[in-house]
């Protein structure tokens, strides 16, 4: 029954799309992964309404305010369209104020005036939203980047009413009728330095017949009222029966006459909710078309620029444009308006795998701007960020803020000083913080004193010695780069510690505790403990920068390419351990049916790369062009585990190209197998890199000769700069794999002890 109505959502999806590559955000479905729950995601997103990397996004929202699952696909009722910024359910949101049309009667609770729809009477596009309601009533949106034009269509004859829910927290709002006009703040989410607000503006296209104010806790209603401020303080207002209202709104974190500025240079000159829709369009249109795929199957490419949709909403922009047409912003990190660039909502320990290797490729510009940003946060806060939302929250593990800036560096961005990139690594390596265990360093002290984080003394021990060594060795990199022995010498030291947790009696990273016992009942299955969100048999690869040390741990290459086939082909058993209960992650890795293979979550996301490390780089091929079949679509089951700030979507577009970064720090993205015949990237920098892999098909994955730039070519990786020198890159595929290709020592990717 599954797969009969995923075939039927595809077909219809698919029908909607114009051949012409000109209109390729016709493949995009933005609900894709919104099937989530606590028990089990799909992506954890929501129908995102938004431009590339813009500052605010919109979406509708079927759970309760404050519910970090907004959109939930098998929800039936829609209570409101918001102000999202969202990154994840597990982290709630921030800035949120809500718009919802009713009829015939006012409602301004949030059960009360939610209203029942069907999907077949719903569009998600990056570039515009609509839905229409089972009364009738229709509501479209279309984006700017810090604004949005919106549209609420009532049936003739019918009362109608907007109402504006302050969400949670602090809020306050201002009806200025003669204006045909709304201001307001709001102040939700949590961390937030003094004197942070979220100012928004909304200019109405029809007059009010009646308005008033409320609150969202008691659902007190004030008619007639101008102005509230409080605790859940909203407005509500009243049009003609039958009325077509079109709305602008825009917010600022600075100043409502900053919103209301931004709200006049993006939608001033749009005189109907067309003309905003039609150049968010184009805007999308041109950003997708950076990557114009060819061939295969149109469900490929429906998957593939959905995926390349959601890649490109992070990190998002917090900046704003001043009177002077020059960039500032309200700084979440010292609660002070600053000059120049500053960017969020972001947690590193997904996307610097994936997320910003691909940025850097196809925005470099933009990447530049964000280093210089992440130095500046520092200087702002004390701390490096590792997960901003919108300031530092200190989620998850390890530095990877060094990751960023030394990829950066090794991949030709100058846009920063590397003194103080690595005098700020240097503090985050040597201190812990107060936000979050990724805030500085959980046991920082014994992993420098002995050379690993230990377990039971500090929870995920394991895993965060294995991303500090990783860390360390980013930062030696970049010393490296720079010429600065000091640090050279500090963090090369350390970049090796990950072989005090490797245990050679079961191949595997382990629990150790402070006096060098392993731990007791070791179990490769069970997760948590020493781990973070998987078990021994994700976290053995996690050795990004020396793959070559590892192989020597485990016995050479061909016990290594063994153990990496057994990831697959052992039984799925999961263990449950120090979580004490199925986690989603769990629940996922058991529906993908690929033994211990875990791609709904970060840690092993890499595997399928690393058996060209190991001389076999043909079952890489394979793999990965597996995990893309299997387990990704376009649909709303897009997704085998959490979207996560677009490193999963990234993992699949960096896949479908063709290669992937396993190493970020190094100038190099590891080969796997292309997914269409064409692929042509157009680069900032005005040259086009093409990708043509003859013979392509869904049984031809098999690279057996490569040529780059007509020159014979066996390496198992692309370095950056090939790729920016443009060029072609012809591969022949076919169903047999190559046993010769890219085995020798010169084909292998980067190891620091190679």
């Amino acid at each position: 029954m599954f797969l009969l109505k995923r075939g039927l959502i595809l077909l219809l999806l698919l029908a909607e799309i114009h051949l012409s590559a000109q209109n390729l955000v016709a493949y995009v479905n933005t609900l894709q992964g919104t099937n989530s729950s606590f028990e089990l995601t799909r992506g954890n997103t929501y129908p995102t309404t938004a431009l590339p990397f813009g500052m605010n996004t919109w979406t509708p929202q079927t759970g309760k305010n404050g519910d970090g699952w907004k959109y939930q696909y098998t929800k039936k009722k829609i209570r409101g369209f918001q102000q999202a910024h969202q990154c994840s359910s597990w982290s709630n949101d921030y800035a949120v104020f809500s718009l919802m049309p009713v009829v015939d009667n006012l409602k301004v609770n949030e059960d009360e005036r939610a209203l029942a729809f069907r999907h077949e009477n719903e569009i998600g596009k990056p570039h515009y939203y609509k839905v229409r309601f089972d009364n009738n009533i229709t509501t479209e949106m279309s984006p700017s980047e810090r604004g949005a034009h919106l549209r609420f269509s009532f049936p003739e004859g019918k009362k109608a009413y907007l109402v504006l829910d302050g969400y949670t927290g602090i809020s306050g709002v201002e009806v200025f009728p003669e204006q045909q006009m709304i201001t307001g703040f709001v102040n939700n989410g949590h961390g937030f330095q003094r004197g942070w607000k979220n100012h928004f503006v909304l200019y109405f296209d029809q007059p009010f017949t009646a308005y008033g104010t409320w609150e969202n806790e008691k659902n007190q209603i004030d008619a007639g009222n101008k102005k509230a401020e409080g605790r859940g303080r909203g407005a509500y207002i009243e049009f003609k029966p039958g009325s077509k209202v079109q709305v602008k709104v825009a917010s600022s974190y600075i100043s409502i006459e900053q919103a209301k500025l931004t709200l006049e240079h993006e939608l001033g000159g749009d005189k109907n909710l067309e003309s905003t829709k039609a150049r968010a369009e184009r805007v999308w249109n041109n950003h997708l078309k950076r990557i114009l795929v060819e061939g295969d199957s149109e469900e490929d490419k429906a998957t593939f620029y959905s995926c390349f949709f959601r890649a490109s909403l992070f990190s998002r922009a917090f900046y704003e444009i001043g009177k002077n047409g020059m960039p500032y912003y309200f700084s979440p990190y010292d609660g002070k308006v600053h000059e120049g660039y500053m960017f969020t909502d972001t947690g590193f320990w997904d996307t610097f795998r994936a997320q910003f290797p691909l940025n850097i490729l196809m925005y470099p510009t933009q990447h530049g701007r964000y280093m210089q940003a992440l130095l500046n946060a520092q200087e702002q806060c004390g701390w490096l960020p590792s997960w901003s939302f919108p300031n530092e929250q200190g989620s998850m593990i390890g530095n990877h803020a060094i990751s960023l800036l030394a990829d950066a560096w090794a991949k030709g961005l100058r846009t920063f000083d590397p003194q103080r990139a690595l005098d700020a690594y240097h503090h985050e390596a040597n201190n812990k913080g107060p936000w979050g265990p990724a805030n500085g360093r959980d046991g920082f002290k014994d992993y420098n004193s002995i050379g690993y984080v230990p377990y039971p003394e500090v929870r995920e021990a394991t895993a965060k010695t294995l991303e500090y060594a990783y860390n360390d060795f980013c930062g030696y990199a970049l010393a490296k780069a720079v010429n600065n022995k000091k640090y050279q010498d500090a963090f090369g030291q350390k970049m090796f510690n990950y072989k005090n947790v490797f245990d050679p009696a079961t191949l595997f990273m382990r629990a150790k505790d402070r006096k060098g016992n392993w731990g007791d009942n070791f179990d490769p299955v069970e997760w948590g403990g020493p781990f973070t969100e998987g078990n021994a048999w994700h976290w053995v690869w996690s050795v990004f920068h020396d793959m070559k040390g590892l192989i020597n741990m485990v016995g050479g290459d061909e016990k290594f390419a063994a153990k990496l086939d057994s990831v697959f082909t052992v039984p799925n058993t999961v263990k449950v351990g120090t979580y004490g209960f199925m986690i989603h992650e769990m629940t996922e890795m058991v529906m993908a049916n690929m033994g211990q293979y875990a791609h709904g979550n970060q840690p092993i996301q890499h595997m399928p790369y690393l058996y060209n490390y190991a001389r076999q780089p043909w079952k890489s091929q394979q793999r990965t062009r597996e995990v893309m079949s299997k387990l990704y679509n376009a649909t709303e089951n897009g997704y085998p585990g959490d979207e996560d700030q677009g490193q999963t979507s990234s993992w699949y577009v960096l896949s479908a190209l063709g290669f992937y970064s396993v190493c970020p720090g190094t100038d190099q993205y590891v080969l796997g197998s292309p997914m269409f015949k064409k692929i042509t990237i157009s680069l900032e920098n005005g040259k086009k890199f093409v990708i043509n892999a003859k013979g392509n098909s869904s049984q031809n994955v098999y690279i057996t000769d490569a040529r780059l730039n007509n020159k014979r070519y066996t390496k198992n990786y692309l370095s950056y700069g090939d790729i920016m020198k443009g060029g072609e890159f012809n591969l022949q595929m076919s169903a047999t794999p190559n046993y010769k290709r890219g085995v020798g020592d010169a084909d292998l990717p980067f190891s620091v002890s190679r």
